[in-house]
């Protein structure tokens, strides 16, 4: 499969937007579908443009697009979607051709390779430790002008799901805030890896009783949400915003979420580094969309693993993955990923 990138003939300063969203807020009895058919026009203006030129329509209610983050970003209009769920580079180290070439060859760069350990292989994972103060200002300046345009992006009330780690959560969440989000807390999932908790290298047994860094057992997701028009209530019934979906009528949404590592079936289906099993994507995106429908962004969108959530959950959803053979990886992946058997009891 063989598709355009985005930036290529792409006039300068052309921004897309399909409708333009009124002002005053749906008081009428219909401000529900009528809300639904601002999405699905702006939806189906995205697929158009994908078809077109750079991008794959992966079934009816998702699309990818192979193109730069932060440059396809710039070319949307202001309020144009409800959700953002991603799980960004966590540095921009690895984010460089260079060193995911070094991945694909097992040699690593700046990423670990960890060895197989009781049975189990570790998956690749970022060095951070290799991080310069230089490395550490670009970071922070990437996140905060990812987090300017997905501010801009999003309709008022909406919200920003951003997966993170222990080592660089407190860089790229204060991006966020700094970029004009209102920080609503964390998500926390429980996951027991084999990430840390080794002694000194070199010197296992002189230090048998030393751990360098804790084992780690869980993974912080920032919560943020763009300023509200008014009340909750108000925000809702204009823009279809403002909170998070519920579990059920007797349960909210809860910021603790216990979650196995992602398996070797799923992962067969997409081997990516960073992969985040459906049992885990399929309930953050569905509390993404307060309402139950509108449109959720992934910005990083890699094996296409939110894009899957997403239509697993019946929810309108745009990718953009720079990389080709992520992008490729996304497109194959993606129906195998939709109709992966979820187990809660895991």
């Amino acid at each position: 499969m063989k598709v355009q990138d985005a930036a290529l003939g792409d006039k300068q300063g052309v921004r897309l937007q399909a409708i333009s969203i009124e002002s005053k807020p749906l008081l009428d009895q219909s401000w529900r579908q009528l809300l639904k058919k601002r999405q699905r026009q702006f939806f189906s203006f995205i697929v158009q443009e994908c078809i077109n030129s750079f991008g794959v329509a992966l079934d009816e209610r998702s699309v990818v697009i192979k193109a730069d983050a932060l440059t396809w970003l710039k070319r949307l209009s202001d309020n144009s979607v409800q959700a953002v769920v991603t799980d960004p580079p966590y540095g921009l180290l690895e984010y460089e051709e260079r060193d995911h070439e070094k991945l694909r060859r097992g040699r690593g760069g700046v990423w670990r390779i960890p060895p197989s350990f009781d049975g189990s292989k570790r998956n690749p994972l970022p060095r951070f430790t290799v991080f310069s103060e230089e490395d550490t200002i670009r970071l922070e300046s990437f996140f905060r002008e990812i987090a300017i345009e997905l501010h801009r992006i999003l309709v008022p009330g909406g919200h920003v799901f951003l997966a993170s780690n222990p080592l660089v959560s407190t860089l790229t969440f204060g991006a966020f805030i700094q970029g004009g989000f209102e920080k609503r807390g964390e998500i926390i999932r429980l996951v027991q890896t084999l990430r840390g908790g080794d002694r000194p290298k070199g010197a296992h047994q002189e230090f048998s009783d030393v751990t360098v860094m804790p084992r780690s057992c869980w993974e912080p997701w920032g919560l943020f949400r763009k300023s509200l028009e008014g009340t909750v209530a108000e925000n809702l019934k204009k823009w279809g915003t403002g909170g998070l979906h519920r579990k059920s009528q007797s349960e909210p949404f809860k910021d603790v979420i216990a979650c196995s590592p992602t398996r070797g079936p799923e992962r067969e289906i997409a081997p990516h580094p960073s992969l985040k099993p459906q049992r885990f994507l399929r309930q953050i995106v569905r509390a993404s969309l307060p309402l139950g429908y509108g449109i959720v962004l992934d910005p990083f969108a890699g094996s296409g693993s939110t894009l899957a959530a997403a239509s697993s959950l019946g929810y309108l959803s745009i990718g953009v993955e720079r990389d080709e053979q992520y992008f490729q990886m996304c497109c194959n992946a993606f129906e195998g990923l939709k109709k992966f058997p979820v187990d809660n009891s895991q």
